[in-house]
């Protein structure tokens, strides 16, 4: 979270600024946090549990993945926020996959990933070059699972600030 230092907005001769700007550092602060908080809160539940998985292989970082998400258009654009690139693929043999496990195959980790109400499996490759391998069809699902999860983020956001007004 960043904080304004304070020491340099001091001002010596208006101290009621120095308070002004105490005060918005400590609401964006506040926002910041309440945000980050409803974007875990969302992350986990059950519909997208699986997408949090494949984030939190990328990042251990909490503050990373919301901000991430918050911002990104696409699949691709989150992986490349969180520092791996997309690479796509035709299709993806899970069992040949996890043979490859290991520096000499490049596959660090294998995310199966399969959709219960669609019948669907979505495998993902987290490989040892930082790049992340997926076929167009798991891009298409998970870019729609992310419009899913930003726009659950979006109601939770408006109900909470509805709250407190």
């Amino acid at each position: 979270m960043s904080q304004l230092p304070f020491r340099q907005i001091r001002h010596a001769d208006r101290p009621e600024l120095s308070e002004r700007f105490c005060i918005m550092s400590i609401t964006i602060n506040e926002l910041d946090e309440v945000k980050r908080r409803i974007c875990e809160r969302v992350l986990s539940l059950e519909r997208f549990t699986g997408l949090k998985a494949i984030l939190e292989n990328l990042s251990r970082s909490r503050e990373n993945i919301c901000d991430a998400l918050s911002h990104a258009n696409s699949f691709q654009d989150l992986l490349a926020k969180l520092g791996y690139p997309l690479t796509l693929t035709k299709q993806i043999h899970v069992q040949d996959a996890y043979s490859r496990l290991a520096p000499a195959g490049g596959v660090k980790t294998v995310l199966p990933y399969n959709d219960i109400p669609t019948h669907s499996s979505f495998p993902t490759l987290v490989n040892i070059n930082s790049t992340v391998t997926a076929t167009a069809d798991s891009a298409a699902f998970f870019n729609k699972l992310l419009t899913a999860l930003q726009e659950q983020c979006v109601a939770e956001n408006q109900k909470h600030n509805g709250l407190n007004r």
